[in-house]
């Protein structure tokens, strides 16, 4: 008999609108903006309960505040080999850079996947935390994000410094 998945979410507010996080056996799973591409179903997020976020809220709060360049928080990422490979990559990206989908694709040793490294870094549960927003064109111009392009936009001007909010 599989196991039943135990699910929880919370909404926080942030400077770039709402964030869903969800959690999953108590550790977290996904992390949504508002009118996200790839968002799943809200019946899919489990009951609402504030109390498994704690450190995921704290954190969350203090990388807002410009406090914290780098997530410490145990996630349960569902995915792929390779997408938790490019997702694993994702995270080695230090805050406030950048790198291409083909540079990803090079680091997982394969740099004719950069069209795969662009598929896997969409599907990305945990937006923020794992930071798909720090991926970008060869061309170095910015190029999709669940989230909107507005979004990624602000997101890299904030790690840079250079935010107005």
């Amino acid at each position: 008999m599989e196991r039943k998945e135990h699910k929880q979410h919370t909404v926080i507010d942030s400077p770039y609108g709402p964030l869903t996080l969800v959690a999953t056996d108590g550790a977290l799973s996904g992390l949504y903006m508002t009118e996200q591409r790839h968002r799943p179903a809200e019946e899919t997020f489990g009951a609402r309960d504030d109390r498994p976020f704690g450190a995921a809220v704290d954190q969350l709060t203090a990388y807002f505040q410009g406090e914290l360049t780098t997530f410490d928080l145990p996630l349960n990422l569902r995915g792929t080999p390779f997408q938790r490979a490019v997702w694993q990559q994702l995270r080695r990206i230090p805050y406030g850079e950048t790198r291409t989908y083909g540079e990803l694709a090079a680091a997982l040793g394969n740099p004719a996947a950069s069209r795969a490294v662009g598929l896997a870094n969409g599907k990305n549960p945990v937006g923020v935390i794992v930071p798909c927003h720090r991926v970008i064109g060869a061309s170095g111009g910015l190029t999709g994000y669940g989230g909107g392009l507005d979004r990624k936009r602000r997101l890299l001007d904030f790690e840079r410094g250079t935010a107005l909010f």
